[in-house]
């Protein structure tokens, strides 16, 4: 048998950016970019559409699909979502606490949409082309190469073992969980206060709200994490349990027969699951939750998941990544008029892509709480503190809305309620301190059943 030839040599193709990856940031940001006048290159290993997790979207991103000119699209394969509903094991007298975006401080967006990432990611990568950008699926960056004060060498390969070599004046790391650069460079760091686990499927016959509520993301907790159950526009349901990773690590049977078992232990969503059918795989991936060094240096910008992703509780995930492409965007337009400004640019970067990473990770670290837990299950608008959750639940962090206030008032209160309930409160900080140090493998890759 004769060994597989190596890829040939490719002739050198200029651009003025090339974007790895073509999920929601590395299409916003080629579609940006791209309308600006400059030359973008998209190159993305699979083939859209493709599955991927993180169906539930918040308000403030429908000001970035409107940029993009592609709400009418979303709104065709979205179901609205008005709100998010919080369920808790441990407050069974209780009703579930629903959170309705129409009542944040800034009410002008009131809802926003679950959809199926395949048609989503889809939507904002044809966009991307639209506005002008090359893109190419089933490419494969392999390695990059950045000469100080000059252009920088990308190389690629396509699904037919095809060699790729673009010359570009700007790379824009997109590749989100691959996290091409951040593993080029050594700087991937799992969380060292919140390593998550997480495993999840598609389903239908799952039992839906009723009314305006039908399309609401509920959230359950349990024993060993959370869940979530996202409802899509066809009656289908996205169920799946974030955990700590010792638990996901305990598994000795199949992962499709775990997720089953793991429902079993949360009585409301296995009520809601009663005749439900699985229709996709199961998927599990382990230790969640990481972060790059850094997100920028000379001529590259690491933007979306290929810089960092947290619990995503708070579904957060889409639009940190499309709000940092959004800033990105700015940043290699304005770099690429005048190189002079790139270290002020950067700066200003980095602040705002950190500033609301911060802001979330401040409450999906006490998610598990007993304190936490309470304060969402009996929302009070007390110090307009009800609204300034609504306002972080909308991703409303990056305008002008006063939400500073009402979130440091809820702190404030979490702090009192943590210390009238100390013993508890400090029982659960030591047991997930001590699941954080049970878990200190190197991250697994993700697999399906």
């Amino acid at each position: 048998m004769h060994a597989s030839a190596a890829p040939q040599p490719a002739p050198t193709q200029h651009c003025d950016v090339l974007v790895i990856g073509g999920g929601p940031a590395g299409s916003t940001i080629s579609a940006l970019l791209a309308r600006k006048g400059w030359q973008v290159v998209t190159l993305e290993k699979d083939h859209h559409p493709r599955f991927h997790i993180g169906e539930s979207l918040l308000p403030m991103n429908l000001p970035i699909l409107a940029e993009l000119g592609v709400m009418d699209e979303v709104e065709q394969i979205g179901i609205r979502k008005y709100g998010a509903e919080f369920n808790s094991m441990y407050h069974n007298d209780r009703q579930p606490a629903v959170y309705y975006f129409g009542r944040a401080l800034d009410q002008g967006f009131p809802y926003a949409f679950e959809v199926k990432r395949a048609d989503f990611d889809q939507i904002l990568f044809r966009n991307a082309a639209r506005c002008g950008a090359k893109t190419h699926e089933g490419a494969r960056v392999t390695n990059v190469e950045f000469r100080d004060g000059q252009t920088s060498i990308v190389d690629a390969v396509d699904e037919h073992g095809q060699a790729q070599r673009w010359e570009a004046r700007y790379v824009v790391d997109a590749s989100g969980r691959g996290t091409f650069l951040a593993s080029k460079f050594d700087i991937k760091r799992r969380n060292p206060d919140h390593r998550s686990a997480a495993v999840f499927g598609h389903f239908k016959n799952v039992e839906r709200r009723p009314g305006l509520d039908e399309g609401n993301i509920s959230l359950y907790w349990f024993d060993h994490g959370w869940f979530w159950m996202i409802p899509f526009k066809d009656g289908t349901m996205s169920v799946g349990a974030v955990c700590w990773p010792y638990y996901l690590e305990s598994r000795t049977v199949g992962v499709e027969q775990f997720l089953l078992d793991t429902v079993a232990l949360c009585p409301p969503v296995a009520a809601r699951m009663n005749n439900a059918e699985l229709i996709s795989p199961v998927t599990a991936t382990g230790n969640y939750s990481y972060k790059a060094d850094h997100m920028a240096g000379r001529g590259y910008l690491l933007v979306g998941d290929a810089f960092a992703f947290i619990d995503p509780v708070f579904s957060s995930g889409v639009l940190l990544g499309m709000n940092s492409a959004l800033q990105g965007a700015e940043v290699v337009d304005k770099v690429l008029k005048d190189p002079a400004c790139e270290a002020h640019e950067i700066r200003r970067f980095n602040r705002i892509v950190r500033h609301g990473i911060r802001y979330f990770s401040w409450f999906i670290y006490r998610i598990t709480q007993p304190a936490m837990r309470s304060m969402f299950m009996s929302p009070r608008n007390t110090f307009r503190m009800e609204q300034g959750i609504l306002s972080l639940l909308a991703g409303d962090l990056f305008r002008s809305t006063p939400i500073r206030t009402p979130l440091f008032m809820f702190k404030l209160v979490y702090r009192i309620a943590f210390l009238l309930n100390l013993r508890d409160n400090l029982a659960a900080r030591r047991r997930r301190r001590q699941s954080l140090a049970m878990t200190s493998a190197p991250a697994r890759s993700e697999g399906t059943a």
